[in-house]
């Protein structure tokens, strides 16, 4: 009997990778994976900047807390968060925060609206 190669990882209880839900592909960038190949594109571009001075500090997956948890009639109750793809700090001490997106879904329109309202003095930046 000849089996394919599907049916040999199927057999041997393997699966094959899944297809991204938005078609991304992971990219590697100084040993980090990237969940899309624009938002490594995007870091690369951070590192010139901060190479040239512009930039101070690039931090990746910032998290932040819209809403704490919180416990109701004995049952607790996640906190909501938001993980970014940057923070950067710029060298005049400016922050923004970045997320780098090839579309905005619902509950990221959502969570955005949440991170306006939580945190006014940061400035949030789409990039598409």
């Amino acid at each position: 009997m000849r089996w394919s190669k599907e049916q040999y990882l199927e057999y041997m209880g393997q699966k094959k990778p899944k297809k991204s839900k938005y078609s991304n592909k992971k990219s590697v960038v100084d040993g980090i994976t990237f969940d899309s190949k624009k938002e490594a594109e995007y870091y690369c571009s951070l590192k010139l900047l901060k190479r040239a001075g512009i930039v101070k500090e690039i931090e990746l997956q910032p998290k932040f807390i819209l809403q704490e948890k919180f416990k109701k009639n004995g049952k607790t109750h996640r906190a909501i968060t938001y993980i970014a793809d940057f923070k950067v700090t710029y060298a005049d001490g400016k922050v923004e925060i970045v997320d780098v997106k090839g579309m905005e879904t619902d509950v990221f329109k959502l969570k955005k609206k949440l991170f306006e309202y939580q945190y006014p003095d940061l400035s949030l930046k789409v990039v598409k």
